[in-house]
């Protein structure tokens, strides 16, 4: 797990992210240590409100009972006619990839998740202090790699791309 002085590197590199207007529509929130277990007792007990069963409230628990070190990013929009909401909601996903561009050129392995409760207004209110209008963009967890890890399937390039010359 990175230290909190390659975290700041980490995250510094990352907030090169385009941001139309220089408006910053994002926050973080730097999950460690207890802070998983509140928040996978949180989802939890959201699950159980919400009348799920087993499977929900262990989807709800996962990346919190098992994270040890994860970056959230709030989408977190400024009300600026010029700039269109959706370009301050994509500056925000931009801003997830780059925290997982960093972390893994740093040599750490990472993740963007989200999950159910990272869209269901009552948990982000209660785990992260979402306002009205503020989103999850995404939970980045960071840490050690599996040494096998394996990539993921990727589209055809060909099938989805279309070529325009004039």
């Amino acid at each position: 797990m990175p230290s909190r002085d390659q975290l700041e590197e980490i995250l510094t590199a990352a907030l090169r992210v385009p941001d139309h207007g220089k408006l910053e529509p994002w926050r973080l929130i730097v999950l460690q240590g207890a802070a998983f277990s509140r928040l996978a007792d949180l989802a939890e007990a959201r699950a159980v409100e919400l009348g799920g069963d087993a499977e929900k409230i262990g989807k709800g628990r996962g990346q919190y009972d098992a994270g040890k070190l994860a970056v959230v990013v709030i989408s977190s929009p400024k009300p600026k006619p010029k700039v269109p909401e959706v370009e301050q909601l994509l500056s925000a996903g931009a801003l997830c990839f780059g925290i997982v561009n960093a972390a893994e050129a740093a040599g750490w392995g990472a993740s963007w998740l989200t999950g159910w409760p990272a869209h269901d207004s009552a948990f982000t209110a209660r785990a992260f202090g979402c306002a009205d209008g503020e989103t999850v963009a995404g939970i980045v967890h960071i840490g050690t790699p599996p040494p096998d890890a394996p990539d993921r399937p990727r589209p055809d390039l060909l099938r989805l791309t279309t070529w325009v010359e004039a």
